[in-house]
């Protein structure tokens, strides 16, 4: 069986067709495969936000418990002593965010000191004002005995996680990580509180004003 071969005329035109043909289902598949790429990327970024965001209702508050459990041990007079407490409560040896963690930083941690005023079976608990606020540790001691309900006693301490802007104690916003990903939603509060224990009183301290 014998094969016509086109004129050599119709050659160049008949390869540039094929060329042309395949170039054409080269850009399709292209443009299929930089669709399917975006689609892709996006589940993969939001998986992995997702996975994020669930780290970070679990970890904050673990960060407040820790920040409160030091809290309780911690000379409060000492700035350098209460800002390597903040630092070791979100994992970190200096300043900055937590891993993974951000905007939740050392800076982000609020820290109250309470005082549990009674009257009759009723307890109330009441943040220590400055003009209260024992100068030292050893100070707390003696008005801790002296009236263990008084107002200038701390008895309790009280840990927060706080973003900036107006008000008390402002929520935390979710940062996202990965730019694809456009979530934006304020991370639930996280507390802790505990019995303030030596705040970091030493037996022979001596006595502030």
């Amino acid at each position: 069986m014998s094969v016509t071969k086109p004129p050599a005329a119709d050659r160049p035109a008949a390869v540039a067709r094929r060329r042309g043909g395949r170039a054409v289902q080269a850009g399709i598949i292209t443009v299929e495969f930089a669709l399917l790429a975006i689609v892709f990327f996006t589940f993969i970024f939001g998986v992995i936000e997702v996975a994020r965001a669930l780290y970070l209702f679990n970890t904050l508050q673990e960060v407040t418990r820790r920040a409160a459990q030091m809290a309780a041990v911690t000379d409060f007079s000492s700035p350098a002593a209460m800002a390597a407490l903040r630092r070791q409560a979100v994992f970190r040896s200096t300043a900055g965010a937590l891993l993974l963690g951000d905007p939740v930083t050392d800076q982000s941690i609020q820290i109250q000191y309470l005082s549990v005023a009674r009257s009759g079976a009723v307890l109330t608990l009441t943040p220590v004002g400055a003009s209260a606020m024992p100068a030292c540790p050893a100070r707390n001691v003696v008005n801790c005995v002296h009236d263990p309900n008084g107002a200038a006693c701390i008895g309790l301490v009280q840990v927060m996680l706080c973003g900036a802007g107006a008000g008390a104690c402002p929520p935390l916003a979710y940062a996202p990580m990965l730019p694809l990903v456009k979530l934006s939603f304020p991370l639930p509060p996280a507390t802790a509180i505990v019995r303030a224990g030596s705040l970091g009183y030493q037996p022979g301290m001596p006595l502030c004003p």
